[in-house]
């Protein structure tokens, strides 16, 4: 390819999946950080700050496609602004940025954020592909564990996930990035959809922990919205194949003698 493609939020979880991935497929690759890093593996660490729009002239200097996986807790829309003002004036030809599935129907900070900073990707003028996807294994998995610690485990009422894996995650995004820029596309979503609570139960199992558990009503508009289905995606999704105890089968490992694996879903989804 006779052009970088660079990556913001490159060195996180779906970065690390996404490089390799695309260094196989042939592309050159940057990747912007806060912090310096030395060149790897074809790899271009260029330094810049999204947040305070620092830097991102030189990253973005001979870049035709930029994969923009950067995000935090809140003020997602200020790192688009930022990046789409810095790649139309470097003449980028596309943005492909990770969303997160119902990103305009749960009324969580976070989650409207996401949806702003896919209004302003679109309002920008640059070419660009949208991809909302589910929870991640990864993050679930960081949830329960944190939950365990816990003497007794809070069962959140009427939230269930769809979790997906990270790696097909970045699949899809190689496939995106390497083709011409449609808008937003179809939702990516895992395999089955589970209660929170049973998710949990499952990593219990698989550590071989033991922990009791107390139902939690979630409050307000939000705990309204997961009890509807709202964070849901039930039809027009592409949907993964590796499911919530595959993933625990080759992350987690059991205390011995005890057993492992995780719940039956709760149904599954399609397309």
């Amino acid at each position: 390819m006779d052009a970088p493609i660079l990556i913001t939020g490159g060195t996180g979880t779906l970065g690390g999946h996404l490089a390799p991935r695309l260094l196989a497929a042939g592309a050159e690759l940057r990747i912007l950080s806060r912090s310096r890093h030395l060149p790897v593996d074809g790899i271009e660490y260029v330094v810049g700050d999204l947040a305070a729009g620092r830097g991102l002239d030189a990253a973005l200097a001979g870049v035709r496609t930029v994969v923009h996986l950067a995000g935090g807790a809140k003020g997602d829309e200020v790192l688009a602004g930022h990046l789409a003002r810095a790649a139309r004036a470097a003449g980028v030809e596309h943005i492909v940025f990770i969303s997160v599935t119902a990103a305009d129907r749960v009324p969580l900070t976070y989650l409207r954020a996401k949806h702003q900073a896919e209004q302003v990707l679109a309002g920008s003028g640059v070419p660009h592909t949208v991809l909302r996807a589910a929870q991640f294994h990864d993050l679930v998995l960081k949830t329960a564990r944190a939950m365990a610690k816990l003497p007794v485990v809070p069962r959140p009422g009427g939230l269930r996930l769809q979790p997906v894996a990270a790696d097909e995650v970045a699949a899809r995004l190689v496939e995106l990035a390497l083709d011409r820029p449609p808008g937003r596309v179809a939702d990516l979503v895992g395999p089955e959809v589970h209660p929170m609570g049973d998710l949990v139960r499952g990593y219990l199992r698989a550590a071989g922990k033991h922990r009791p558990m107390l139902p939690l009503r979630i409050p307000g508009k939000a705990g309204r919205a997961y009890r509807a289905g709202d964070n849901l995606v039930l039809e027009g999704a592409m949907v993964g194949k590796r499911t919530w105890a595959d993933f625990l089968a080759d992350t987690v490992s059991p205390t011995p003698g005890t057993a492992s694996g995780a719940p039956r879903p709760e149904r599954r989804t399609g397309r």
